[in-house]
């Protein structure tokens, strides 16, 4: 059960601490929740992003490929680059909707039917300003009581990003009548546009 795009009707409450307002520019994030199918759909729908990559964080450049992280050889975790304008969309709410709509930050090392540890939640931060605005978000939702179990999410320094395989890029628009596409992702798209309606943009390919 993804609680964020199955059950939960309302947006989690906002972090309490996040990035001051910046000029226009680029800046990244990387995230990891699940299969990167479902959370690269979610991101190219957020207002701000300017470009998702779907790819591998926290293993070794030589097995950063499909055919070894898929059997849980490596110590990757299925992620993806989101770049955006912070100027239009905060790192704070990225994690927003992390945490509500891409997926269940309280199952580790799994999301609804792929388990392992190359689905596991995690928060791959760039800079030590995402660092703090990650960890004060986890401790605040956790003190509210927000989900029924605590976060499980890791928040570890990014050391590299390997760009996954091309058919992998937006394979959920390219791909929507894939059956595990309509149950899986779907939903969150769903959720994100109801959720959040004035972050939600068409996605039409990069």
């Amino acid at each position: 059960m993804v609680i964020g795009a199955e059950t939960r009707k309302e947006p989690i409450p906002a972090p309490a601490i996040d990035e001051q307002a910046a000029p226009h520019g680029k800046e990244t994030a990387v995230f990891a929740g699940g299969c990167f199918w479902g959370v690269q759909s979610v991101y190219n729908r957020v207002k701000g992003v300017t470009a998702t990559t779907a790819g591998y964080s926290g293993g070794t450049a030589n097995t950063a490929n499909y055919s070894d992280v898929s059997p849980e050889r490596t110590e990757h975790a299925e992620s993806v680059k989101i770049v955006y304008d912070p100027s239009k969309v905060s790192y704070g709410t990225l994690l927003r909707v992390f945490f509500s709509v891409v997926h269940d930050p309280t199952q580790l090392n799994r999301q609804g039917p792929d388990v392992g540890t190359s689905y596991r939640s995690a928060i791959f931060y760039t800079t030590p300003e995402q660092q703090k605005i990650a960890a004060a978000y986890i401790e605040q939702l956790d003190a509210a009581h927000v989900f029924p179990k605590k976060i499980v999410t890791q928040l570890v320094p990014l050391k590299a990003f390997y760009n996954g395989e091309d058919y992998h890029q937006d394979y959920a628009d390219k791909n929507p009548n894939n059956p595990y596409i309509q149950v899986c992702d779907v939903p969150k798209m769903a959720a994100l546009q109801q959720q959040f309606p004035d972050l939600f943009q068409k996605y039409h390919g990069h």
